[in-house]
């Protein structure tokens, strides 16, 4: 028997090592028309997701590098269904064929690879957002999905909320004229500092597994679970964050799912102990090819927390359980005869699994949430860089700034490969 030097040493031999999984897409049994279901990443959001669908569907299986959670998560499945799957190793997942669907909940970085894997193997994909790590990453998710056929949800829930929908399609049907400003709020960074020195891993966590194509850095608790999204190599802070749901309703009430802005720039402000990567607060300036502009404000109190689109006959602001309006005739004017009508749903979960019977596209398809990301990355890029910068959403490129440029996409670390498709 082949006996390792380190951990390590295992799983990137194992990594090399995979077996293919099989691309054809899952049958289900005649007894039971749910979709056999498994969760990746069982955390505070990973748990909420099971929560949300564990009645609608048949639980399966659960995945975690974290043997403490995936035990949390194993027994809150079995009491559902008895003989859960618990694996820490998400392509021992796909490997069944006794599972039709995965709901992914892990860290960005993440993200990518295992969808494009999942759909390689003929499941269907609930992502959470922000969709991905790059603007490279999320094309080939895209690709993935087409090339597959398969059902693939970005997790941006406010779309299946009435009051955001409804703001929309008043937005989209010119009840506001000409729209010529969308204000959008974040919040400010909500790290737990100070920060601690490196360590070694926890007994319970297999750290190289966490990291998977993110670049080698020594164990550290700050840089870990929910913090990850403060550090770079594993997501984009509150822009992909909070950004991934407002800036999604932006760009859905400009009727933007397929496009994007032409140009981007901003003001950032980081910790000044460097307590983490992202930047604490932003004010990022978005301009659309039709003269539109959109200020995304984080951690500045001057624009709420939610979306604001100003036309010239009055705005409309939406956050989470709450509407307001300059007049509130505006929101309850009729919509004009032939209205443009978005597609409704009020059950973001239910929605991705009724489209998996369909085979219909769902409310936030990897299209649409890809595009969505994008607009994050964009600001994250500005930031980086402290300029502005062009971008192109036909090719998806930034012309004339090589070192913007190359931030679209980054390197895997080995034996993990960039995922196209």
């Amino acid at each position: 028997m082949k006996r390792f030097h380190s951990r390590r040493e295992a799983l990137i031999l194992g990594a090399a090592s995979a077996t293919a999984v099989c691309t054809a897409p899952m049958v289900r049994s005649a007894q039971n028309s749910l979709p056999r279901v498994a969760f990746i990443g069982t955390g505070g959001q990973g748990k909420s997701n099971m929560g949300a669908l564990m009645k609608l569907t048949t639980p399966v299986g659960v995945c975690d590098v974290d043997s403490t959670r995936l035990a949390e998560a194993a027994a809150m499945v079995e009491k559902a269904r008895p003989g859960v799957v618990a694996e820490k190793d998400y392509r021992k997942i796909l490997d069944r064929k006794d599972i039709d669907a995965v709901v992914i909940t892990t860290p960005d970085h993440w993200h990518a690879r295992m969808t494009i894997d999942a759909c390689a193997a003929g499941k269907d994909v609930y992502c959470e957002k922000p969709l991905s790590l790059t603007v490279a990453e999320g094309r080939s998710m895209v690709n993935a999905a087409r090339k597959y056929g398969r059902i693939v949800q970005t997790g941006s829930q406010q779309r299946s909320a009435a009051n955001f929908r409804d703001t929309c399609e008043r937005v989209r049907n010119g009840l506001l004229g000409k729209i010529t400003t969308v204000e959008v709020g974040i919040p400010g960074v909500n790290f737990k500092g100070p920060p601690v020195a490196d360590g070694m891993p926890p007994a319970e966590l297999d750290y190289y597994l966490w990291l998977g194509p993110a670049p080698m850095r020594p164990y550290n608790l700050k840089r870990v679970h929910y913090n990850f999204r403060f550090f770079w190599d594993y997501s984009g802070g509150q822009m992909t964050n909070f950004g991934a749901h407002h800036l999604d309703i932006a760009q859905w009430g400009l009727g933007r799912d397929n496009s994007g802005p032409s140009h981007v720039k901003g003001t950032f402000e980081y910790h000044p102990m460097k307590w983490f990567e992202v930047p604490m607060k932003a004010r990022i300036e978005y301009r659309y090819d039709d003269g539109v502009t959109m200020i995304l404000a984080q951690g500045d109190d001057a624009i709420r927390q939610g979306t604001k689109f100003i036309g010239e006959r009055g705005w409309i602001y939406v956050t989470r359980g709450k509407t307001e309006a300059s007049d509130p005739a505006l929101l309850k004017a009729a919509l004009p005869s032939g209205a443009t009508r978005l597609i409704s749903s009020s059950n973001h979960h239910k929605n991705w699994l009724d489209c998996i019977q369909s085979r219909e596209k769902p409310i936030c398809d990897v299209e649409i949430g890809h595009r969505s990301a994008t607009v994050c990355h964009l600001g994250n890029i500005a930031a980086r860089v402290g300029r502005a910068i062009a971008w192109d959403p036909v090719k998806e490129t930034i012309p004339g700034d090589a070192e913007a440029a190359k931030m679209l996409s980054r390197p895997y670390r080995a034996p993990w490969q960039a995922p196209l498709a």
